[in-house]
């Protein structure tokens, strides 16, 4: 349950989620870095990229595929066969010698793909058959999202089943956890919003078959880890990826309350600050009895107020742990932040990967 006892917790408080004593509550948000080896497997560059963010009291992975049918992007990697476990089980070593804790995002896109990344050219599947506005990026460049083939829903149980897969093999790969990626417009959030799930059957229309996905997943993912060491990550006003809903108050306050049943280790809210003049997620936290973790472009001042008025339990940062890898002691030390480089953030290889300087390493170069 969400740490209320303590009178004004600051990032640095530590606090309980599911089984885990985490040090403090600054969580490395998953991030897309598309750095993945050959099959996508987890390069030796990823090992050192999470084990340079250990001290962050919680990390959670980049996006990482339950099958081939998940996959949306060259170079992600994915977390379905044995190569990947090896990958992955090397990064987990690597963060848990350093006394970190690391979940792994569990992630299927749904319509955000192209037949070009899908096997055997297949089109990706999705709740219904509307595309998504813009591109992607293939092995071929940049291409137009096409029109997605609606899932039957006879196939829906064997998409379910692949997240099962996913969790049982993050188990093999040492994780502390998982996070179920219910955000930014992939396959769990499309089913969700009524903006690209028009589907007629148990799983379209009203908010309680829209979210029957979405819980499914989560049984049979807690299914295999135990809920408490399984977390949510939603974002109910978020328009990436072509994404709407009607009311997403009622959405996902929905989704909430029925998340409430299973005992999760955290329900993860990315909002941007001062993004919507109607924002969800004071309602979600009002609504979740569990801890809840903010994500949304929060600076130390920001996040610290957010704790202190109980607006959340933790919070998430981005682009501030991919630009510092020791950001919990930077903040601790009210140290100057190093500034992110755009241009590396997809690009692969080490450069603004594994290159940004430690606070240690900028004052010896003095």
């Amino acid at each position: 349950m969400s740490d209320k006892q303590e009178q004004h917790p600051t990032l640095f408080s530590p606090v309980q989620v599911g089984p885990y004593t985490l040090r403090n509550r600054m969580v490395m948000a998953p991030m897309t870095r598309n750095r993945a080896d050959a099959g996508n497997v987890p390069s030796g560059l990823a090992v050192t990229y999470y084990a340079q963010r250990a001290s962050a009291g919680l990390i959670i992975t980049e996006g990482t595929q339950v099958s081939p049918q998940g996959v949306g992007y060259p170079g992600t990697p994915g977390i379905h066969d044995a190569a990947q476990v090896e990958g992955w089980r090397r990064v987990t070593d690597a963060v848990h010698a350093r006394g970190g804790r690391i979940f792994a995002q569990l992630w299927h896109v749904g319509r955000i793909s192209h037949p070009l990344l899908q096997p055997g050219g297949a089109l990706p599947v999705a709740p219904s058959a509307i595309a998504a506005e813009g591109q992607t990026f293939t092995s071929e460049g940049p291409k137009p999202f096409g029109v997605p083939r609606a899932l039957e829903t006879s196939e829906i149980a064997g998409v379910v089943e692949q997240f099962a897969h996913g969790a049982r093999t993050a188990l093999e790969s040492g994780f502390d956890g998982v996070e179920l990626h219910g955000a930014n417009g992939y396959l769990i959030d499309q089913f969700l919003r009524d903006g690209s799930n028009h589907r007629t059957d148990a799983y379209g229309g009203p908010i309680e078959n829209r979210a029957r996905f979405l819980l499914e997943v989560a049984e049979a993912v807690a299914g295999v880890w135990g809920a408490d060491r399984v977390g949510v990550r939603l974002s109910p006003t978020g328009s990436f990826n072509s994404m709407s809903d009607s009311d997403p108050a009622a959405t996902f306050g929905y989704a909430a309350r029925e998340l409430n049943r299973f005992g999760l280790a955290y329900l993860h809210v990315t909002e941007a600050i001062g993004s919507t003049p109607s924002p969800v997620a004071p309602l979600l936290r009002s609504l979740f009895q569990g801890p809840f973790m903010l994500n949304g472009g929060y600076n130390q001042e920001t996040a610290n107020a957010a704790l202190a008025k109980d607006e959340a339990d933790l919070i998430s940062f981005g682009v501030l742990f991919l630009s510092n890898p020791d950001l919990v002691e930077r903040f601790a030390e009210g140290a100057p932040l190093n500034t992110p480089d755009r241009e590396t953030f997809y690009m692969g290889g080490e450069k603004g990967y594994i290159d940004y300087p430690t606070r240690d390493a900028v004052t010896a170069a003095v």
